[in-house]
């Protein structure tokens, strides 16, 4: 059912060439003996097992989907996928970024994060299963006790158990100062958790022996609203003194919701009736510890759509130099059969190119977060930490939102190369257009992703975040503004700066007067504000393709003719947005709503 090749060469291209991250790691104690040998060894043994073992699984286990059992209220995955995992542990891939105290092997996020493109591009239904269990090790890391760390972290880590985020409840999605699940405390200092939760990927499966819950709920005379909500370790099976499953918790499946996609992973309804708990960090200050896995999720959610447009693409392309439909219109190119190969026709070169540039403005976007991460985290300057961590939680809506609304555009276009082949199922590229969709739905939507950005981001502390990113901009603008060679490239991303500047103190001084001017310009404006990276980023690779144009390797003219696509038609989007943005809020909140 089609096909996926593991883009080494573009992964390779981001990770040695524009990031230079083994330089990069040297500067970080933890991570100076990593180097392109052994970041390269991880990328191929990755792609083995993502395009043999997982790969081979999407199509079947969309068909197929997850099995409920109302009488056990378990639940079967799809054919081999609990056979892939047992694979995926024993491959220790799932300890790849953990800490080494705990069992990890100990190497970078930003390694890690190009094994997951990897995984999601063959199968991003099966890779929720540990996709959210590192959310969920991250978490616990970073505001578990030292009991709680001991206990339930090695198995975290080797992949032996998985983790859930429970948050939603069917009266409340992303306003969760509503949610009315309760946690009564016990004498022996765990608590007893009352409530249900609904949209919880992954919440009931077989792939691993137990499952971790890490649930929001109130505990006594909490405050009112998002003030009072508190944050508990869950499992599906308490755990013995001696690390082996005991007694069964009453958390239970009610039932697996009927989706549009991702069907191979089971999204379910989760009941707590008087479930044991333990308490993660302090009471009433759960948002701050989920906090960690939300934007950990936030995180994962773009690099899913990474993956689909990836893989689309890859697949599309090879659709479109097989079949045949008319002649090029300069031109006979194919005298030897009865029609030209559709990718002679201009509009298929746009649809694979959108889908192209896409795919490769996310990859170098995703990197450099990951790698601003790994700064965050582990560098030995107190100040370089601290620029790093503004920078990823500016980055991070922008990664979920941005990414994942042109992952929507590229599978979108590229089951239109097909024609009517990708509207039918044997073909898979529909598959891969529905379960695009939800990404700009869950762990947050888009829009709020967009309100994060504009309202918290950027105008709560008045732009400051966002000018130390504009200066890197600038910096490399000017360094690089006279270079006619690249002008092409400089010029549009140099203009660019300048209005995203002057539109956010438009937006900004707007705002003092009508709030309602943040949410009628968010959209638009965090669609703007990814323009202006990926603007960044394709210049930084052009700017190391045109210096190696001429080295014989076909690589660096094709990112060229990228970068240059990307330049052409895809960033002068942002004139239209900038309108948008500018329009106000009085065209949208004028009409009163009995009159929709």
């Amino acid at each position: 059912m089609g096909q996926y090749v593991a883009p080494i060469r573009d992964m390779q291209f981001v990770l040695h060439e524009f990031l230079n991250v083994s330089d990069e790691l040297k500067q970080l104690p933890k991570f100076e003996d990593v180097d392109a040998d052994i970041i390269n060894q991880v990328l191929e043994e990755g792609a083995k097992f993502t395009q043999d073992v997982l790969f081979p699984l999407n199509h079947s286990g969309d068909r197929e989907g997850c099995h409920y059992d109302a009488a056990t209220k378990s639940v079967t995955t799809p054919k081999g996928f609990k056979e892939a995992y047992k694979q995926y542990v024993d491959g220790g891939w799932a300890a790849l970024a953990c800490d080494p105290e705990y069992g990890g092997q100990g190497l970078p996020v930003v390694l890690n994060n190009s094994f997951y493109e990897m995984l999601n591009s063959s199968n991003q239904a099966w890779s929720m299963y540990p996709g959210l269990s590192h959310g969920a090790y991250e978490c616990l890391l970073e505001h578990g006790t030292d009991e709680q760390k001991k206990t339930y972290l090695p198995k975290l880590v080797s992949g032996e158990w998985t983790g859930t985020m429970c948050l939603t409840e069917s009266h409340c999605g992303t306003d969760l100062g509503m949610l009315r699940s309760k946690a009564l405390p016990q004498d022996d200092g765990s608590w007893l958790i009352t409530g249900s939760k609904i949209f919880i990927s992954a919440g009931e499966h077989d792939v691993a022996e137990n499952i971790l819950h890490l649930v929001l709920a109130r505990v006594p005379d909490a405050p009112e609203g998002s003030k009072g909500i508190s944050l508990f370790l869950v499992p599906k099976f308490l755990p013995n003194a001696d690390g082996t499953l005991g007694e069964r918790n009453p958390i239970f499946c009610g039932a697996i919701e009927e989706k549009m996609g991702i069907h191979g992973n089971s999204t379910c309804q989760m009941n707590l009736d008087g479930a044991k708990g333990w308490i993660i960090g302090q009471p009433n200050k759960g948002l701050n510890a989920m906090f960690v896995f939300m934007n950990a999720a936030r995180l994962g959610v773009g690099m899913q759509s990474l993956g689909l447009t990836e893989v689309a693409y890859q697949n599309a392309l090879v659709y479109a130099k097989d079949r045949i439909q008319m002649r090029s219109l300069s031109g006979v190119k194919a005298p030897d059969k009865q029609a030209d190969p559709i990718i002679v026709h201009a509009d298929v070169r746009r649809m694979l190119l959108t889908a192209k540039a896409y795919a490769e403005g996310a990859r170098a976007f995703t990197s450099y977060a990951a790698l601003q991460i790994d700064r965050e985290l582990h560098h030995p300057d107190e100040e370089v930490r601290k620029d790093a961590a503004d920078e990823v939680a500016l980055l991070t809506p922008v990664i979920k939102a941005f990414i994942t609304d042109n992952g929507w555009i590229a599978t979108s276009e590229a089951m239109q190369v097909y024609g009517g082949h990708g509207y039918i199922s044997e073909w898979g590229m529909e598959q891969y257009v529905r379960d695009a969709r939800i990404n700009l739905i869950y762990e947050g939507t888009n829009t709020i992703q967009s309100l994060d950005l504009l309202g918290r981001k950027v105008l709560m502390d008045n732009g400051a975040k966002l000018r130390k990113f504009g200066e890197k901009i600038k910096n490399f603008v000017e360094e690089n503004g006279t270079d006619e060679a690249l002008s092409e490239f400089i010029t549009p991303l140099g203009d660019l700066g300048d209005k995203v500047t002057k539109l956010t103190m438009e937006i900004g001084m707007k705002a003092f007067q009508n709030p309602d001017e943040v949410g009628a310009a968010a959209v638009p404006y965090l669609r703007v504000v990814g323009h202006l990276i990926y603007s960044y980023f394709f210049a930084q690779m052009a700017k190391i393709a045109l210096a190696k144009e001429d080295s014989g390797d076909n690589f660096y003219k094709a990112k060229l003719a990228t970068a240059r696509f990307y330049f052409a038609r895809l960033q002068p989007e942002t004139a239209m947005l900038i309108r948008q943005a500018r329009s106000g809020s009085a065209n949208l909140m004028a009409l009163d709503a009995d009159l929709f």
